[in-house]
């Protein structure tokens, strides 16, 4: 019960986090620590383990930055790119730039110690295992005579 609990309090965080990042943005205040973009983020949870997959097209692998303290995932990174046509006489030079950042509190379940992070065709993979099950131990009473 104490561990469906902690997965049920997990996902109302990332909803939560994921409500306030939307309002915000809708408000345009800027306060999601001045991130110009939100990366569209999935996560599923799997019997041992979390998996966050988030879009990132345009992103680099070195662009991104993924850190863990007290219990909260952050993710941070810059997206930076250009494309220039020269065609038939006209000149069209298209940029984009901009950071983003998101935060995710883990449960008690995650294992910090062995996160990891794979990007591939701009999408990027946070693997975030589940610490071993505690199972309770079973104490017999002996019998005095």
């Amino acid at each position: 019960m104490a561990r469906l609990l902690s997965t049920l309090e997990f996902i109302n965080q990332l909803q939560k986090e994921l409500e306030r990042t939307y309002q915000q943005g809708a408000s345009g205040d800027g306060s999601i620590a001045t991130a110009e973009w939100a990366p569209a983020v999935d996560i599923k949870e799997e019997a041992n383990k979390f998996v966050l997959h988030a879009d990132i097209p345009g992103v680099k692998p070195e662009e991104i930055n993924i850190s863990m303290e007290d219990g909260v995932l952050t993710i941070k990174g810059e997206k930076k790119s250009e494309a220039t046509t020269d065609q038939e006489g006209y000149k069209r030079v298209e940029r984009s730039y901009g950071s983003f950042y998101r935060r995710f509190s883990l449960p008690d379940t995650a294992n910090p110690d062995a996160i990891s992070a794979k990007s591939k065709h701009g999408v990027l993979e946070i693997v975030i295992p589940k610490r071993e099950a505690v199972q309770p131990k079973k104490i017999t009473v002996a019998i005095e005579e």
